[in-house]
């Protein structure tokens, strides 16, 4: 048998002082940027030639409209996804954003109606317009992507600096904004799963599952942390039993009868250890990766009758956020190519299979359900193709 997998990429010298870091690291800067827009905050986005002023629609205020409005020089828009703007009865043209002009007298109350979910939309919505540049339609498409990096609500308000700014950087500087290229924002999620390396790991005793250990994995930019948590000692050279979990608050801590991931985690841990050996890889994407406040939103949603696949849409969102490559990459530093994949929904089987993890068997995972999930579920099984 060979010996058991350790993470590969903890065994650095740990008396080596940590590399010091770098505000031009694409990761680092879009790290900065969501910061800065989750409290609020204005961020400077560029693409090619183009630079725009960029605020999240949920944050945004009567002053910070005129700020936006005064510093550029143009009339602020409203960035919507396609499927925000589909739910309040405007027809996307594409996959790109909807504009909505915000013309002076437009309020931010109007604005968070727009943007929010919850009862229809009660104001006149404005005539969305058309951005025939290239460039610009490209930086408010990131605009909208780094909202949705921040777990904010996936709209913006936005602003095209205008031509006769020399310096970028200067103007930035000189009116407290960061600045991040729409580049980086595209790529993030990739960046961010191919830096992850192990940065701790315990020895955990479960319940059920006494020889356990936890490995965390933190990207370069200091992000949200991904877990390991191994069950004996798998063995590299054979298939290894493995689950992907994305992580959820409220069935996972509170015993939630809204959803199955309780049962799903427990059980997984209790098969695992039964096996005797195998991993599970604990993914930080709350709400099929929309976060726990926008959940909590959705939550509300399906209280008045959406599903669970609409209430998603109906945020804006898609119906499923989620990437696999950080537990691939994460499967791959651990040694595991080769796995028994315990899962009902073969997206998971097609995501693992394209970032080079061969999944040699699906492991079916069912649990009976309740009466407040049952329709949840029944949900996956129709719309999202669960196998039940």
């Amino acid at each position: 048998m060979a010996a058991p997998a350790r993470p590969r990429k903890l065994q650095e010298d740990p008396s080596l002082p940590p590399e010091g870091i770098n505000p031009h690291d694409p990761l680092v800067a879009v790290d900065r940027a969501v910061a800065e827009l989750r409290r609020g905050g204005y961020v400077i986005l560029t693409e090619g030639r183009v630079a725009i002023m960029v605020q999240a629609a949920e944050a945004v205020t009567p002053q910070s409209l005129d700020r936006i409005a005064a510093l550029t020089g143009a009339e602020p828009r409203l960035a919507l996804t396609p499927q925000r703007a589909a739910a309040i009865g405007l027809a996307p043209a594409g996959d790109e954003p909807v504009l909505l002009p915000l013309p002076e007298g437009f309020s931010a109350q109007e604005v968070r109606e727009i943007a929010e979910p919850g009862e229809a939309v009660s104001i006149r919505l404005p005539a969305p317009v058309v951005e025939e540049n290239a460039e610009v339609r490209a930086a408010f498409t990131a605009a909208v992507d780094l909202a949705k990096i921040a777990r904010l609500l996936p709209a913006a308000v936005v602003a095209v600096l205008p031509s006769s700014i020399i310096s970028t950087a200067a103007f930035a500087a000189e009116n407290d904004c960061l600045v991040v290229a729409a580049a980086d924002t595209n790529d993030y999620q990739g960046r961010a799963a191919r830096s992850l390396k192990a940065v701790s790991q315990a020895r955990v005793p479960l319940a059920g599952a006494e020889d356990t250990r936890i490995v965390a994995y933190r990207p370069s930019d200091g992000g949200i942390e991904h877990l390991a948590i191994i069950i004996g000692e798998p063995d590299p050279d054979k298939p290894v039993l493995v689950r992907l979990h994305s992580e959820c608050f409220t069935g996972d801590l509170l015993s939630s009868l809204r959803c199955d991931c309780g049962d799903q985690l427990r059980g997984a841990i209790e098969e695992i250890s039964r096996a005797g050996s195998g991993a599970l890889i604990y993914l930080a994407q709350e709400g099929r990766g929309i976060g726990l406040v926008n959940k909590l939103r959705a939550y509300n949603l399906q209280d008045n009758g959406l599903d669970t696949v609409d209430a998603n849409v109906q945020l804006g969102y898609d119906a499923d956020e989620r990437v696999y490559l950080p537990a691939a990459e994460i499967l791959r530093d651990l040694g595991y190519t080769r796995v028994h994949l315990m899962t009902n929904n073969p997206q998971k089987v097609e995501a693992l299979t394209r970032c080079g993890i061969e999944v040699v068997e699906r492991v079916a995972h069912v649990f009976p359900a309740n009466t407040h999930n049952e329709f949840y579920l029944s949900t996956k099984k129709a719309r999202s193709g669960h196998i039940y």
